[in-house]
C-alpha cells in the first residue's frame, strides 16, 4: 500500500484557523482531505515549537531541603564565580598566556 503523504506545513494557517473555530481534529482532517493523525501530529509539532522560546532548562540533582535567601544565594554565586576565575587564570597562566 503506497504511503499518502502531504505536505501539512502549507496547510498551517488555515489549520490554525480551524482550530480556533473550534473543528474537531476529524472535521479539519475531512476538510483538507488528509488524515486525522496528520492534523494531530501537526498540531503537536507547532505547540511544541511555540513552547521551546517559553521553556526554562530543568536543573540536575536533588532539589535543596532549604532554599537559599536571595543574599545568600547571591554569596554563594559570588564565590562559585571567584572560583571559576581562579581556576580560568590558572590555566591561562600554565598555557603561558597569562
Amino acid at each position: 500500500m503506497a504511503r499518502k503523504y502531504m505536505h501539512v506545513q502549507i496547510y498551517e494557517g488555515t489549520i490554525l484557523k480551524m482550530k480556533e473555530e473550534g473543528k474537531t481534529r476529524q472535521e479539519m482532517a475531512d476538510m483538507l482531505g488528509l488524515e486525522k493523525t496528520q492534523i494531530k501530529e501537526f498540531i503537536k509539532r507547532y505547540n511544541r515549537r511555540q513552547r521551546i522560546g517559553m521553556i526554562e532548562p530543568k536543573r540536575k540533582g536533588r532539589p535543596r531541603k532549604h532554599p537559599p535567601t536571595t543574599l545568600e544565594g547571591m554569596t554563594i554565586l559570588i564565590t562559585e564565580l571567584e572560583r571559576e576565575v581562579d581556576l580560568l587564570r590558572s590555566f591561562l597562566h600554565a598555557a603561558g598566556r597569562m
